[in-house]
């Protein structure tokens, strides 16, 4: 059986546009990230590695509150969400304006599953932390090996 997974297919189909249109989606504007359905894919920029026992993902959130962040887990699928709060344009006559606000979401495909209670964040300096231990059934196992001599 196949397995389907909508995010997959949503960047395969951004990728192939992207492809066709001479990667023009990349030159937009970086506050195009924080309208809905346009750049959800290049915020929050992260950094995600692994080694034999956990994934470690780095979100990159300066500015923006902890109690506005939201991190789900829906089968292998990691969604961060938020909300970057705006500075009131009705203050002062904006010169140049290159930091976006407003709601946010991006969802990263993890490769394997994870062990769902022993899941842990933390949030400091602007800097989203996730440590994502892998679940034991993912797990390499070494299997040992019976000769047949006594």
């Amino acid at each position: 059986m196949i397995n389907w997974n909508l995010f997959r297919e949503m960047e395969t189909l951004r990728r192939e546009m992207d492809a066709i249109f001479g990667n023009l989606a990349q030159e937009q504007d970086e506050r195009m990230a924080f309208l809905p359905g346009i750049g959800t894919r290049r915020y929050p920029r992260i950094n995600l590695r692994e080694d034999a026992d956990n994934f470690y993902l780095a979100a990159l959130l300066p500015g923006i509150e902890a109690k506005s962040l939201d991190i789900n887990l829906t089968g292998s699928t990691l969604t961060l969400s938020g909300e970057r709060l705006g500075e009131d344009p009705q203050e002062a006559r904006w010169q140049r304006q290159e930091r976006g606000h407003g709601k946010f979401m991006r969802a990263i495909e993890l490769p394997l599953d994870v062990d769902t209670d022993k899941i842990a964040a933390e949030y400091a300096d602007g800097v989203l932390r996730i440590l994502l231990p892998k679940a034991d059934t993912v797990k390499p196992k070494r299997i040992s090996i019976k000769t047949g001599k006594k």
